[in-house]
């Protein structure tokens, strides 16, 4: 599901660039950023309780669970950017244009995580489509939120809402960076809320890690959209 996302983000990404015609190759600058994002999701993850990790590091380091999102994302992000600079793209439009493939990715790679239980799922419920995973790589046999199904969803009107805005920008030649500011807006406001039901500890204030990361993506993406809305009214 992983090789799926990342081949269907680097199609839409390609086809963002050539609607915008940018001369870039979305399927190379996808596969190292994929390979980033794994990386940073692994290491983020084993470094959030480094004296489990450095008191038998090679079991945890190669097993086949313990990917955080947060390092997932500045991974395959920090890497994305420098290639896109590296291609000498105008920062705002590539980052416009990486949103759409970036939510219909993750609402992809989200499928591999509920077919794994790797843990992802939510708290318990009684609702109709509550699942269990007694055979998962993190089991529970109680009835829990399917969480990972409910991010599919999410980011894929996420992702065609963000295209469609897109489109429209490019058509209507709209100053760059609103649509990277709508996804930062709203991919944080709804991985926040799926934490709500989710059983992830609390790190901050009561929020868990990655609720920390939604806000602090969510403040960001106000604050860039008012000083793009402040230099030209097209941006807003």
């Amino acid at each position: 599901m992983v090789a799926l996302a990342l081949i269907s983000a680097a199609y839409i990404l390609q086809a963002d660039f050539n609607r915008r015609g940018m001369k870039a190759d979305a399927f190379f600058m996808i596969t190292m950023a994929g390979i980033a994002g794994i990386a940073g999701a692994k290491l983020y993850h084993l470094l959030e309780d480094p004296v489990v990790f450095f008191t038998d590091p090679l079991p945890l380091l190669f097993s086949r669970y313990g990917f955080a999102w947060f390092g997932g994302f500045l991974g395959g992000f920090g890497t994305m950017l420098w290639m896109g600079r590296r291609a000498r793209l105008p920062v705002l439009e590539f980052l416009d244009a990486c949103s759409p493939a970036a939510s219909f990715g993750y609402a992809l790679g989200r499928i591999g995580c509920f077919l794994s239980g790797d843990g992802d799922y939510g708290k318990p419920t009684s609702l109709p489509w509550g699942m269990s995973f007694p055979n998962g790589v993190v089991p529970t046999t109680e009835r829990v939120h399917p969480t990972p199904l409910y991010e599919f969803f999410a980011w894929c009107a996420i992702g065609a809402l963000l295209w469609y805005l897109g489109g429209k920008a490019v058509r209507e030649h709209k100053a760059a960076g609103r649509i990277f500011c709508a996804y930062l807006i709203l991919t944080g406001i709804a991985r926040f809320l799926v934490e709500i039901i989710r059983i992830n500890p609390p790190w901050i204030l009561g929020m868990s890690n990655a609720q920390v990361a939604s806000a602090a993506s969510v403040i960001g993406g106000v604050i860039l959209l008012f000083v793009l809305k402040s230099r030209s009214p097209q941006a807003a």
